[in-house]
């Protein structure tokens, strides 16, 4: 069974073109199930859907999560499919596995005193506090993603009629903007960005400290240097701005159509993560306060 490991480990690295990571996954799954095949004094051309299903109930006992579970099933089916397509078995004993329910964690969130504990933290006595300002007042402003607010032009901007134009992959969305966060932004216009620029010809909106485009991980340094500043010990994304605006807006009315639109989401369904967030909000508030909850 070794050899056969082998042979499907150069299959995905020379034919399918898998990355180092997949295939070092899928080499630690298959060996670990090969392990367990072994012991039981299975050969490849004997194992049957009952064993590989046994291995799964074992890796349950043994306390792996659920997610751990359904990439191991993956690796599996990736392996014995390549097995059965190279007359190596006679039949696929992996065709009828199903992976285990993945639930889905809600995404952390700001609470909104949070929100406006946080984005009172940059100074407004240097061009790098201002810019903070501006650019954590933006984006929970608008619930762009980490990645669309540093690639941001200045021409995607209008201040004068508040919008944000943020271009996808897939379409163009026009996303408007409070007074606070236009406020914000006309500082960082007005007094630091031509300051912190080096090339007078320089687009993007918001650079670096040297002058350039923005890392996401520059930008996540950032947050969370505020956020600790701040006393907010919540484990922070890139993402938790954004979640949380769209938390936010579903809690004080805002409709899921709406809310999709902006944050550019092409399924309704997940934007419907953000009502569920908003009803277990609720139900804590009101057992909370409700004398007989």
């Amino acid at each position: 069974m070794r050899e056969t490991v082998s042979k499907f480990l150069d299959y995905l690295k020379t034919e399918k073109g898998s990355s180092q990571n997949t295939i070092a996954s899928y080499e630690r799954d298959v060996n670990n199930l090969i392990n367990y095949l072994e012991s039981n004094s299975l050969t490849i051309g004997k194992i049957t859907n009952t064993n590989l299903n046994s291995y799964l109930i074992n890796l349950e006992k043994m306390g792996r999560a659920p997610s751990t579970i359904s990439r191991n099933v993956a690796s599996i089916h990736s392996y014995f499919r390549y097995l059965y397509k190279n007359d190596m078995i006679k039949q696929d004993p992996s065709s009828n596995l199903l992976s285990p329910k993945i639930e889905k964690k809600l995404p952390e969130v700001l609470t909104m005193e949070e929100v406006d504990i946080l984005l009172s933290q940059p100074s407004d006595n240097d061009c790098k506090g201002i810019r903070d300002k501006a650019m954590l007042e933006v984006l929970y402003a608008t619930g762009i993603r980490v990645s669309e607010l540093i690639s941001l032009k200045k021409d995607d901007i209008n201040i004068n009629l508040g919008y944000i134009k943020c271009n996808d992959k897939k379409k163009e969305r026009i996303i408007p903007m409070g007074q606070v966060s236009k406020d914000a932004l006309s500082n960082y216009l007005d007094h630091a960005r031509e300051i912190m620029i080096k090339d007078p010809g320089e687009d993007i909106l918001f650079v670096s400290c040297l002058g350039h485009k923005m890392s996401r991980q520059g930008f996540w340094k950032i947050v969370k240097s505020y956020a600790n500043k701040a006393g907010i010990y919540k484990k922070i994304t890139p993402h938790i701005l954004r979640h949380s605006f769209a938390t936010h807006l579903v809690e004080n009315g805002a409709d899921l159509r709406s809310v999709q639109e902006m944050l550019g989401h092409s399924d309704i369904s997940t934007t419907q993560i953000y009502a569920k967030m908003s009803n277990n909000r609720l139900k804590e508030v009101y057992s909370k306060a409700h004398p007989r909850a």
